[in-house]
């Protein structure tokens, strides 16, 4: 089984546990970690996190933010002056976080609490928007349960981004298909 079998394996199984109702935002938050080399291979097996959540009776909504940082800054009206001036751009992505915010959060407010949220093209975010302020943004909007695929690593408590220097300590599951030591 590959890393990315295991993953959806691992996620499954997950997924197919009961969901305690008791529980506050900051608990019903999944990160599936991955290798950040393995970005497309997940993107092109998405179908199968979706498949396994519905098999545990729960619905699926996949957000794909990608696309959020060109959005936005297509939609800016100093957009060509970033260009010449990328430090002009820092002050302005405040914006970009509040736009990002408030589509996930109207997801997730969308959603009822047997619903996976899930949230892809979080590295499509990298040097713009921090995902620990993302998903505190949002904490208390989560229902059901948010996923979020994070290519990078987990350890102990600690969260890096695509390999990033700093991490962050967070209290969300990793789902990691990372492969078990034999007994």
């Amino acid at each position: 089984m590959n890393r990315i079998e295991r993953l959806i394996h691992d996620f499954d199984s997950f997924v197919a546990l009961p969901w305690p109702r008791n529980l506050a935002g900051p608990q019903r938050v999944w990160f599936a970690v991955y290798d950040e080399n393995d970005e497309r291979k997940v993107r092109a097996r998405i179908d199968e996190f979706a498949i396994a959540t519905k098999r545990a009776g729960h619905r699926w909504q996949y957000l794909d933010l990608t696309d959020a940082f060109p959005e936005w800054l297509a939609s800016q009206d100093y957009r060509d002056e970033y260009f010449t001036n990328p430090a002009d751009l820092k002050a302005a992505v405040r914006s970009l976080r509040a736009e990002v915010t408030a589509r996930l959060r109207a997801t997730l407010e969308a959603a009822d609490e047997q619903t996976v949220v899930a949230v892809g093209g979080i590295a499509a975010l990298f040097g713009f928007l921090k995902v620990s302020e993302l998903i505190h943004d949002v904490e208390s909007s989560i229902k059901g349960r948010l996923l979020v695929f994070f290519p990078g690593e987990h350890e102990g408590n600690n969260f890096r981004l695509l390999d990033a220097r700093d991490g962050w300590n967070y209290l969300a599951v990793p789902i990691t298909g990372k492969e078990k030591p034999a007994p």
